[in-house]
């Protein structure tokens, strides 16, 4: 059991590495220059699901580490 909670932890960290770096920043190109920039963005479409993606991830890689450490 142990190899596959080790398997399993190893999977969603690649996927949670991988969903954090394809989450859009939030600094634009006028934060850059000095300006504020500030409006309110609301999340659409893919940029919902990778964000959903992220926290589903997360929990999971939590719940895992638990497990794993309960484990041993």
């Amino acid at each position: 059991m142990n190899t596959f909670f080790m398997s399993s932890q190893l999977f969603v960290s690649i996927v949670l590495v991988t969903l954090v770096l394809l989450q859009p920043g939030t600094e634009g190109k006028s934060s850059f220059m000095g300006g504020s920039g500030e409006t309110y963005h609301t999340r659409k479409g893919v940029e919902k699901l990778l964000y959903y993606l992220t926290i589903f991830f997360l929990i999971l890689f939590i719940f895992n580490s638990v497990a794993l450490l309960l484990e041993l």
